[in-house]
């Protein structure tokens, strides 16, 4: 099996008014033929004209809007082409998820079917101010995931890309058709939670914690709130049985996401002293 390099990408970094500083915690997989991006963050189409977020989100989220944290530019900066990313694998199709989508108009992006369905009707007030359709109005070529085809640690889970395993994990109550990726790395599994929960305190063994600001937030925006809170105990339970051997995290959380970035970077570290230095010793 090819082990894939995965960088950790901030694609939206937000300050929310009365709560923690928050990041848009996006995935880029190098599976060694092509580049898979998880989420995309918000796009350059946002930060050239913010109005599309709507006042309400730009005004109580308060994302930096800066072309250099889109999911493009980032990978350009490190030295990919845009061009090679040949599948998105989005959460949910929330503003901030899937703002880059336009950006990478020849991807795959693999959605579930419960939130395709709900993006594309938007029967709910709530789904009605959640979803932008601006986002995908470049006519994104969409792979919908209406049953899971595989077991993924006791979750039923659809397998997008193989050699690595990437596997969407469904994770309903957030949105409807809310799920968790995992990402398959020699020594461990990647779980990309989405907004399952958004601070690290509400995955603790012990003793549960969250700034009340953001569990006001994730009642509020929550598709399915009593839904929600069961996935939760579950990812609780798959963090019981080895956290080593799973890594979850979350969309927005800033510590998860600091410690992810910082493992990436002295992985990379130690894999450049491992390389040989060649016959002159330079």
């Amino acid at each position: 099996m090819y082990s894939p390099t995965v960088h950790h990408l901030d694609c939206a970094p937000m300050q929310p008014v009365g709560g923690p500083p928050l990041v848009a915690h996006c995935l880029l997989v190098s599976t060694g033929s092509s580049l898979v991006l998880v989420d995309t963050g918000l796009g350059v189409a946002d930060v050239m004209d913010p109005r599309r977020l709507g006042a309400l989100f730009r005004k109580t989220v308060r994302p930096t809007l800066d072309l250099s944290y889109t999911a493009v530019h980032q990978i350009r900066a490190l030295g990919y082409d845009p061009r090679d990313v040949q599948d998105i694998v989005v959460t949910h199709l929330d503003l901030d998820h899937a703002g880059g989508l336009a950006d990478f108009p020849d991807a795959r992006v693999h959605v579930m079917a419960d939130e395709y369905r709900a993006a594309m009707r938007r029967e709910t007030r709530l789904e009605a101010s959640r979803y932008v359709t601006a986002q995908w109005a470049h006519g994104p070529r969409w792979v919908v995931h209406d049953t899971a085809d595989s077991d993924w640690h006791g979750f039923a889970a659809a397998r997008v890309v193989r050699s690595p395993d990437i596997l969407m994990v469904p994770l309903p109550g957030h949105t409807r058709g809310h799920c968790a990726v995992a990402v398959q790395q020699p020594s461990r599994w990647l779980l990309h939670a989405g907004d399952a929960y958004f601070f690290h305190g509400e995955m603790d063994l012990r003793r549960q914690r969250c700034p009340r600001a953001l569990t006001l937030h994730q009642r509020m925006v929550a598709d399915n709130h009593a839904e929600r809170l069961t996935q939760l105990e579950r990812l609780r339970e798959l963090r019981r049985e080895d956290p080593r051997l799973i890594r979850i995290f979350s969309s927005h959380d800033a510590q998860e996401f600091d410690r992810l970035s910082e493992e990436e970077r002295m992985g990379r570290r130690r894999g450049a002293l491992r390389r040989p230095i060649g016959r002159s010793g330079f």
